[in-house]
């Protein structure tokens, strides 16, 4: 199975003996041991098994060999959350007195993380522009154990170059950590370009319609052995149930991310006719600075367009009072289109400079381009614009 589209469907692990089509559920917190020796086994890590679903579950374990099957990566495991994804992504491998590089232009929460929580271990970091490559390595310090960035960046849309920046982390052996969030596995996969650890929230695009919460972290084998360690002792573990719902999610998330990503395009097309907005950005348009390098690097431009309205927040504000189709929340990834206001929500926690610093203006609308039709959602747009 070497397609995209097959390994999504086809990679079922487990099968009862009652040959089921679909894998069932596997609801339980525990599982039983043949024998002491086999208990003692598998405690020891001499074999491979479920001991108890904190650890490990079949659901889990589908979910996650379908992602790394899709990511090109050795291994995984499922978190709770996206954020519990994040953080066990960053924290598996720094510890006191270590140094990380960060991206600027990062989701809030992954920013509290970086500024508020780490710092509390004696963990330091140096924030980097997107747009200044040439700042990348001289931040690079004797103490750096990581990188950390995501592309295309929530929600200014800006991208980084992952092969400049793989060869980058290879020449100083740093871990690069790449949040794949927004691009999902395929549209681009991080770990081809030298990426050692990719981390997703699945609550967006790999779930789709909104229903359940989880993450994951993939890379390389001897690295998320470290992070295994981590969760075990710490159990941000994600239910059976939400792994069997994204496991079965991902075997229409081509087809989805094909209609997400010709529904953002004629959007962002459209948009960038309209009197009333100062600028549009969309990686797949010819007026993002970086369209080259999207071209290259992404299949499609992704589900998320972002644009400023003329007159500020106020006018944001009204505008999205006015919207009477698309869902006024702070998800994305969904099924339904959904208008988010970052300065107000998703980066509110961040300073006036800080969001200005990675282009969140007070008048920035964020649209995740659902799979309604193209001719409704521009509808709705239009008449609160």
């Amino acid at each position: 199975m070497e397609n995209f589209e097959t390994k999504a469907i086809r990679l079922q692990t487990e099968r009862t003996e009652y040959r089921e089509h679909s894998t069932p559920l596997f609801l339980t917190s525990s599982f039983v041991f043949d024998d002491a020796e086999q208990a003692r086994s598998l405690f020891a890590d001499e074999i491979e098994g479920n001991i108890y679903t904190r650890f490990s579950n079949p659901n889990n374990s589908e979910f996650i060999e379908k992602m790394c099957a899709l990511e090109h990566t050795e291994d995984g495991i499922a978190t709770a959350s996206g954020m519990a994804a994040m953080f066990l992504g960053i924290a598996s491998f720094l510890q006191m007195g270590d140094h990380l590089v960060a991206s600027r232009s990062l989701f809030g929460s992954t920013h509290q993380i970086i500024t508020k929580i780490l710092p509390r271990w004696g963990i330091t970091y140096t924030y980097v522009d997107i747009d200044k490559p040439e700042t990348w390595e001289s931040a690079i310090q004797p103490n750096t154990k990581m990188i950390f960035a995501e592309t295309p960046s929530n929600p200014a849309l800006d991208l980084i170059d992952l092969a400049w920046l793989g060869k980058l982390a290879k020449k100083h052996n740093l871990i690069l950590n790449i949040d794949n969030c927004f691009s999902t596995p395929y549209l681009q996969t991080p770990a081809s370009y030298g990426a050692d650890i990719v981390t997703h929230s699945a609550t967006k695009w790999l779930d789709g319609q909104g229903r359940v919460i989880g993450g994951c972290v993939l890379g390389r084998k001897d690295l998320i052995n470290e992070v295994r360690f981590m969760a075990r002792h710490t159990g941000p573990s994600l239910s059976p149930f939400n792994s069997w719902i994204l496991s079965k999610s991902l075997e229409t998330l081509a087809v989805r991310m094909d209609k997400h990503c010709s529904n953002a395009l004629e959007l962002a097309q459209w948009l960038e006719t309209q009197p009333q907005i100062r600028y549009v950005k969309y990686p797949h348009l010819p007026s993002h600075p970086q369209y080259a390098l999207a071209k290259e690097q992404m299949l499609h431009g992704g589900g998320i367009v972002t644009f400023e309205l003329m007159n500020g927040i106020e006018h944001g504000r009204a505008f999205l009072d006015k919207l009477k189709m698309l869902s006024h929340t702070s998800n994305l990834g969904d099924t339904r289109s959904i208008a988010t206001h970052p300065s107000s929500t998703t980066h509110a926690k961040l300073t006036v400079e800080e969001r200005l610093a990675v282009g969140i203006t007070d008048g920035l609308i964020r649209v995740s381009v659902g799979l309604e039709h193209i001719n409704d959602i521009k509808a709705d747009i239009a008449q609160a614009l």
